[in-house]
C-alpha cells in the first residue's frame, strides 16, 4: 500500500473517498452492506434522528505499523459498546461481524490514505441513526449503519503541550439514567456550550462534574481522565464507569497495560476537595485525559473559578510510560491482538 505523507492535519476535516452503508430495520434485521462513495446523505425531513435524537458513534483509529502494515485498534471493543448504545437508544444492533466486515471493507480500498508512519492515524467514525421519516414520539423503525474515515494528525491544536482544563460546575453532560453510558450523539450536543465557554477563556478543555452535586469528577472534557496519586504506594486512579462515565477504550487499554506492570489501579470516585488536598501536599502527581481521539493526553493544571491545581510532575513517567507502550501496541513494535488487528489485503 502506498501512504499519505501530508503535513499537519487538522482532526477530521478531510475525508477518504469512500463509505460504508448498511440499512436495517427493528423487525427485520440488517442487508449486507456495500461500499460507496462518500458523498452526501439523503434522508426524509422527518427522519427519527432529526427530531428526536436517534443517533450513535464510535470512533477508532488505523495505524501504519512499523513493518507497513496498517493496525486497526480496538474493534471488537467499539463493536460491543455501540450495541449496547443501540439498544439503549431502541435502535436494531449492529451484528458484530458487520460492523467488523464493514470496516475492514473500508480500510481495504482507502487505508492507502493513511497517514506515514509518525504522521498521524486514519480515524474510522462508524455511526448508527433512525432513518424513518414520522413524527410520532416512537423508535424509529428504520435504521442506517455507516462508517466513514479521516486521515488525521493530533487532536489538540498547537505544539504538543500539556493541557489546562476549567473545572464545570453550571453545565452537566450527563445525569443518573441518562445517557451518558453510551456514545450517543445528545452527549456531545450537551457539552458544546460549556466547552466553547472554556475555550474562550483560554482553557483547552472541561473537567465534567457529577450533575447532582457538581463535587464529584467525571471526564475530562472528550475524555476519560485518571491521576496518579502517591501516598503509600503509587496508584492511577480513575473514576468508575457507570450511567454519566463513558467506559472508554483507552480507558480500558491504559488500566490493563498498567495492572501488567504491576501499578496498583484503582477505580473510585474522586471528590473535587480530596483533589484540591492532594494537589496542595504534592500527592497528585499526574492527570491524564484518556480517549480515541485525543490519545493519551498529560493534564498539567485545573482551575476551579480563581483556585489553580497543579500537578506535580505534569508530564510525568506514567503518561511517558503508557504513550510508549500504547504506540508500540499500534505501531506493530508488540503484537497484541486483544487491542489490534492487522488489515490484511483480502
Amino acid at each position: 500500500m502506498a501512504t499519505q505523507s501530508t503535513p499537519d492535519l487538522a482532526f477530521g476535516s478531510s475525508f477518504t473517498p469512500h463509505r460504508f452503508v448498511a440499512r436495517g430495520s427493528r423487525s427485520h434485521g440488517w442487508d449486507q452492506g456495500k461500499l460507496v462513495a462518500h458523498g452526501q446523505l439523503t434522508l426524509p425531513p422527518t427522519a427519527g434522528v432529526l427530531h428526536y435524537g436517534q443517533g450513535i458513534f464510535e470512533g477508532l483509529k488505523a495505524w501504519r505499523g512499523v513493518d507497513g502494515q496498517l493496525r486497526l485498534v480496538n474493534l471488537d471493543f467499539t463493536a460491543a459498546r455501540m450495541a449496547r448504545g443501540a439498544e439503549r437508544l431502541c435502535l436494531p444492533p449492529v451484528p458484530q461481524e458487520l460492523y467488523r466486515r464493514a470496516l475492514l471493507e473500508l480500510l481495504r480500498v482507502d487505508g492507502e490514505l493513511a497517514p506515514a508512519l509518525g504522521k498521524g492515524a486514519l480515524y474510522l467514525r462508524p455511526y448508527l441513526f433512525g432513518s424513518e421519516g414520522y413524527l410520532g414520539v416512537r423508535p424509529s423503525e428504520l435504521a442506517e449503519f455507516h462508517v466513514v474515515a479521516s486521515p488525521v494528525s493530533r487532536y489538540f491544536k498547537g505544539p504538543a503541550r500539556p493541557l489546562r482544563l476549567l473545572v464545570e460546575r453550571e453545565y452537566s453532560r450527563a445525569a443518573p439514567g441518562g445517557l451518558g453510558a453510551v456514545k450517543a450523539t445528545a452527549n456531545y450536543a450537551a457539552s458544546l456550550l460549556a466547552t466553547e465557554r472554556a475555550k474562550g477563556l483560554g482553557y483547552d478543555q472541561v473537567l465534567w462534574t457529577d450533575a447532582r452535586q457538581h463535587e464529584w469528577v467525571e471526564e475530562a472534557g472528550t475524555m476519560n481522565v485518571a491521576f496518579v496519586i502517591h501516598d503509600e504506594v503509587e496508584r492511577f486512579v480513575t473514576p468508575p464507569t457507570g450511567d454519566t462515565v463513558l467506559a472508554g477504550a483507552t480507558r480500558h487499554a491504559a488500566m490493563t497495560l498498567l495492572r501488567e506492570r504491576g501499578m496498583r489501579v484503582d477505580e473510585h470516585a474522586l471528590s473535587l476537595g480530596e483533589l484540591r488536598a492532594r494537589a496542595g501536599d504534592g500527592s497528585l502527581r499526574e492527570c491524564l485525559g484518556l480517549g480515541t481521539a485525543a490519545g493519551i493526553a498529560p493534564i498539567a493544571e485545573l482551575w476551579l473559578g480563581q483556585e489553580r491545581w497543579t500537578m506535580s510532575e505534569p508530564q510525568g513517567p506514567v503518561a511517558n510510560w503508557l504513550t510508549r507502550s500504547w504506540d508500540d501496541v499500534v505501531l506493530g513494535r508488540r503484537d497484541d491482538a486483544r487491542f489490534a488487528t492487522v488489515v490484511s489485503a483480502e
